[in-house]
């Protein structure tokens, strides 16, 4: 019995290797980097062999993807999918729900969103999405009141009742832990959050709802659907044990999709 159960297993791992297949995703640092390399651990006995290729920002990911560099990638929620398709006209579409990031904001300064003085400065992030989403927080939470009718990527210009008299510093994300020291307050994406060391769960001062839309979503090029690969890239990524490193890791700090 334990000479036939070692064939099997012999077997097994050899039609494994005989369909093992090497891809490239790009992620973005933090949480998506981190959670990816679990995905590597777990497709790789299924023959997916998982390259995670890092971007220290958030327009080049898509870029690679688009141009053939990367099968897949990992670090971006739909609105921004969206809108960069719009913008550059990327043939790329959504293949797998993955995680809710909460966006924070953070302060050297301050300890109460209520301590916000006049005329301070707020950093957000300068891309369309993730700053029009900066701006959607401080609404929800009573800081400022944007025009109707734009959606989720409202821009500075669309603030109608600004009671604190408020500006706005637009920075690349990954620059935004570093505005701390400038800024009175920093509206900032927890992969970046986490990767300058700020904890989401501690140091931010407040946070985006549960009721985000902004789950984030693993990308392949328009065509690529069908591939072999894509089922079991998604399947490792909301496997157990997946599942089970972010809930440990993170302690609500990052949400799965699944």
């Amino acid at each position: 019995m334990l000479r036939l159960t070692t064939i099997v297993s012999a077997l097994a791992l050899s039609a494994a290797a005989a369909m093992a297949e090497d891809i490239k995703v790009g992620v973005s640092p933090g949480e998506h980097a981190e959670i990816m390399e679990e995905v590597a651990k777990v497709a790789a006995p299924k023959g997916l062999n998982i390259e995670v290729i890092e971007f220290s920002d958030y327009v080049v990911p898509n870029q690679a993807l688009n141009d053939g560099d990367l099968n897949a990638n990992s670090f971006q929620h739909r609105p921004y999918l969206e809108n960069q398709i719009k913008d550059r006209g990327f043939e790329l579409v959504e293949v797998g729900t993955t995680i809710t990031t909460p966006m924070g904001i953070y302060s050297d300064k301050i300890k109460d969103l209520a301590e916000l003085p006049e005329g301070g400065k707020v950093a957000i992030p300068n891309d369309p999405t993730n700053g029009g989403r900066a701006l959607l927080v401080l609404q929800d939470l009573g800081v400022i009141k944007l025009a109707e009718g734009t959606g989720l990527v409202p821009s500075p210009l669309d603030v109608t009742e600004n009671p604190k008299d408020l500006s706005f510093l637009e920075l690349d994300a990954a620059q935004l832990p570093r505005a701390l020291a400038d800024a009175d307050i920093a509206i900032i994406n927890t992969n970046y959050a986490l990767a300058s060391g700020l904890n989401p769960k501690t140091d931010a001062i407040a946070s985006e709802g549960a009721d985000s839309p902004y789950v984030n979503i693993i990308v392949v090029r328009k065509g690529d659907e069908g591939a072999a690969w894509v089922a079991p890239l998604v399947e490792a990524y909301h496997s157990p044990e997946v599942k089970k490193f972010i809930e440990d890791k993170y302690q609500g700090s990052v949400i799965t999709s699944w």
